[in-house]
């Protein structure tokens, strides 16, 4: 029987239960314990719909659920997972997990990802969730990174999607010389700036370059992190971002393109639902991939993932491996990522993605597309404290490039004194 409890605010009422086939018959037994942030209206009616099937597959198994408030959840995970840990926790992927794995707090769950299931339906996230060659924890969910652009716009201009970068630095000084601005962006808030130089240094350098970059292997004044910076450079020089953009958040952003005086925005998925609610259709909304820069590197994408983990002192580990089985199966995937549910991209390449134009590209990009791996954004994928530092560079760099050497001495020395 499930038993839910919840420490952040009322319950709502659970999510239709629906039949689901164990993927693994052995008869569970005892009780499930399952601590979850998912404490939003929308992603709590989720878990408790995930809760409710698994415990209907299982009627010898008692799931206990609790939720808690995300922010809470941030600084209690510690210590519950040290003293009074549950069979299954959420978190989130790559150096966010890192501390817990270090701590010796995470279960090693390589086992299951070398089941067929696993490894070959979710192997573009198996990076996310590896550390030190192994795996620790699944991911259940992620959204797309990439150039949200108006359609209208290029169509006006003869444009059209680029795949390289002479293609997408021509399209930009297309729609300088007709009075637009290529992108807007807000970096008032740090973050979006971030996903500039993500994508730069992915596309310049390589997965495998970034991830030793944001893990504080590679010094800031390596000549491959300044090639990225002189890549970026480009397209400030040109003009191609909307002026005073540190004066605005993301979503001040927006009506610079909703208004057509920018024709682009790199950024999340998140940002297609304010965009079509300020009153952009799907004529005239569009999304490309990131182009390549540097032919010799496979691309990789940011698709920010959730994950679940089982903790090291977890008392009932078989049920556990058994509900992250669940969770990442195709059919629960297709049912916690459509509708109104996550209304997110599933995980697993067999699960089916809603009649969303946007969705469908992004799915196919990070299931087929995006060889070189998948990063999780600069702030999760380095310390907090090396992406505070960065993301003020980051920034100031767009304003004032040509501080970038003084930008990177300083960006080294934090390196050096934090990792």
């Amino acid at each position: 029987m499930l038993r839910t409890q919840l420490t952040a605010a009322a319950a709502l009422s659970l999510a239709a239960g629906g039949a689901f086939a164990a993927a693994h018959e052995t008869p569970l037994s005892g009780t499930l314990t399952i601590f979850s942030d998912m404490s939003n209206p929308a992603p709590r009616a989720v878990m408790e719909g995930m809760a409710q099937r698994f415990d209907e597959m299982h009627p010898d198994l008692d799931v206990e659920l609790t939720v808690i408030d995300r922010e809470a959840y941030k600084t209690q995970i510690r210590n519950f997972l040290t003293a009074n840990p549950p069979d299954v926790a959420n978190w989130y992927a790559a150096n966010r997990m890192a501390p817990y794995v270090d701590a010796g707090l995470f279960e090693d769950v390589s086992d299951l990802w070398a089941e067929p299931e696993i490894a070959d339906n979710l192997a573009s996230t198996k990076g996310a969730m590896t550390i030190d060659g192994k795996q620790w924890g699944v991911p259940y969910t992620y959204y797309q990174w990439g150039v949200y652009y108006r359609e209208d716009i290029y169509n006006e201009l003869g444009l059209s999607e680029p795949a390289t970068w002479d293609e997408f630095k021509a399209n930009c000084q297309a729609i300088l010389d007709s009075g637009k601005k290529c992108f807007t962006i807000g970096s008032k808030f740090l973050w979006t700036a971030a996903g500039w130089f993500d994508y730069l240094n992915m596309r310049t350098n390589g997965y495998d370059f970034h991830m030793a970059l944001t893990q504080g292997e590679v010094e800031w004044t390596d000549d491959r992190v300044r090639q990225t910076f002189a890549n970026w450079r480009e397209l400030i020089d040109m003009g191609a971002y909307i002026d005073n953009h540190q004066s605005y958040s993301w979503q001040e952003a927006l009506p610079f393109m909703v208004n057509g005086e920018a024709a682009a925005y790199l950024m999340g998925n998140f940002a297609v639902a304010p965009l079509r609610e300020a009153g952009l259709g799907d004529d005239q909304l569009d999304f490309y991939q990131f182009p390549a820069i540097n032919p010799e590197v496979e691309l990789a994408e940011d698709a920010p993932t959730d994950t679940f983990h089982i903790p090291s002192g977890a008392e009932n580990k078989e049920a556990a491996r058994a509900f992250l089985r669940f969770v990442v199966s195709a059919e629960n995937q297709t049912t916690i990522n459509s509708g109104g549910a996550l209304g997110q991209l599933p995980v697993n390449a067999q699960s089916s993605v809603d009649d969303d134009e946007m969705l469908n590209q992004g799915f196919e990009m990070l299931s087929s597309n995006s060889p070189g791996g998948i990063a999780q954004f600069f702030d999760r994928d380095a310390p907090a404290e090396m992406a505070s530092v960065a993301m003020e560079g980051f920034q100031e760099f767009m304003v004032f490039p040509d501080n970038l050497e003084d930008i990177l001495q300083r960006l080294e020395q934090a390196r050096q004194r934090i990792y």
